[in-house]
């Protein structure tokens, strides 16, 4: 499924770490997957209010958690850049479909990285 909401439909996320050699392209990618599906999931079940919204992202933090592996296999991990970049992402993304009210740290409230 393609991306529909236009500031986000060409959007290139996670594009300061793609800068950083320390950061694998290949777990970027991953990464990039998981918010681009996070984006089509917002898409087709339209949260209706903040916890909503909240569930959905919580399910892509995990998947984030679960890729903290693949970075440490490929001889990087989610630090503190990667942790803020990250983070802005998911807040780009819930002030792009109009939750501008969102709780930057609710947003990513599961993370382990």
């Amino acid at each position: 499924m393609a991306i529909t909401n236009e500031r986000l439909a060409g959007y290139t996320f996670l594009a300061l770490l793609y800068e950083d050699e320390y950061f694998p392209d290949h777990v970027l990618d991953r990464g990039t997957a998981v918010l681009r599906a996070l984006c089509e999931r917002i898409e087709v079940e339209r949260p209706a209010d903040l916890a909503a919204l909240y569930a959905l992202t919580a399910v892509a933090t995990e998947a984030f958690n679960d890729l903290e592996a693949a970075f440490e296999e490929a001889g990087s991990e989610i630090e503190t850049v990667a942790r803020e970049e990250i983070g802005e992402a998911f807040w780009v993304i819930a002030t792009a479909y109009g939750f501008a009210d969102a709780d930057p740290e609710e947003l990513i409230a599961r993370r382990e990285w």
